[in-house]
């Protein structure tokens, strides 16, 4: 049975790391201020200063600080300060067994999926699909807080994962499923296949989100995920936004979801409000689910935090 990580109270301590690309030092300042605000507390892994190029210092170092803020039993959330690139690097150096030992909330998007679908698959623990430290600013919309503290703060369930309003979720491919929720950034999984750390599929409702690549290379990724049995395996699938994604030889992202995805014959929901938008809701990876297109909902069936010890 999965893990659930003891759920956020007012007053925890949360610990900041970064594991993937560096962080201009003002901007880790300012945003730390605004999520004091919520009423936690921070504390700041010596990775968030580090810099190694494009790099927050060594795989080593940036698995140490994470492994540091795991075995900590102050630290009720670890919370990255950003994505960027790197963070498959860190993964050979995590203690997998230790980790599920002591389980804790850990949130981001990017890069940082590559590390949420790992911890479910090799610590067996539920990870979040939600705010980094890079969100907590003045204009974050409220929606995007609601639906982070939803997750880890209530033990609500069952609960839909949810749009803001004006931003509906469109049914495309009719079907009721049942799985454990898997997925995050598209880019980022694709440089993880062939590797002990590719996502598994197998019997998952995959959520997928994209950034700021053309579409005709969303294609090429898409296009590797089914050579590799990712669409084959999986029993429904949710696409998030594609941010920034430049339509390529009159091919927009709604295009390519109606002549790439469509045909799979799986049970599709689009437009859930995911990773790099404006609005970003949460969802719970390793949590299961129920996707039903013709009802539009993606409902969590248990909570995804326990009650504290």
């Amino acid at each position: 049975m999965v893990t659930r990580p003891p759920i956020l109270q007012a007053g925890d301590t949360v610990g900041i790391v970064s594991l993937g690309s560096p962080i201009d030092p003002h901007t880790v300042t300012e945003r730390v201020q605004v999520l004091e605000q919520t009423g936690l507390r921070v504390v700041l892994g010596n990775s968030v200063f580090l810099q190694n190029g494009f790099l927050a210092g060594t795989a080593e170092e940036r698995a140490h600080d994470f492994m540091r803020m795991i075995v900590d039993e102050d630290i009720k959330m670890i919370l990255p300060a950003r994505g960027g690139v790197g963070v498959k690097g860190v993964l050979p150096y995590l203690d997998y067994e230790m980790i599920a030992k002591h389980p804790k909330i850990v949130s981001g998007y990017s890069d940082i999926t590559i590390l949420l679908n790992a911890l479910y698959t090799y610590a067996n623990l539920i990870t979040f699909h939600s705010l980094m430290l890079i969100d907590f600013r003045l204009s974050t919309p409220p929606f995007n807080y609601d639906e982070f503290f939803r997750n880890v703060s209530t033990l609500q369930a069952p609960r839909n994962i949810n749009n803001p309003d004006g931003m509906p979720l469109i049914g495309r491919v009719a079907g009721t499923v049942t799985g454990e929720i898997v997925g995050g950034n598209l880019t980022s999984f694709i440089g993880t296949l062939g590797t002990p750390y590719e996502i598994d599929t197998r019997g998952k409702i995959i959520v997928i989100e994209e950034t700021n690549e053309p579409i005709n290379t969303v294609y090429r990724y898409l296009k590797q995920l089914e050579m590799a049995g990712k669409f084959r395996d999986c029993v429904g699938i949710v696409m998030g936004e594609c941010t920034g994604c430049a339509a390529a030889y009159g091919i927009t992202y709604e295009d390519l979801i109606e002549q790439f995805l469509v045909p799979l014959n799986k049970p599709l929901l689009t437009g859930l409000a995911t990773g790099h938008g404006r609005f970003k809701t949460t969802f719970p990876i390793g949590a299961r689910a129920t996707l039903n297109t013709e009802e539009e909902t993606l409902t969590i069936l248990e909570p995804t935090v326990t009650s504290p010890p």
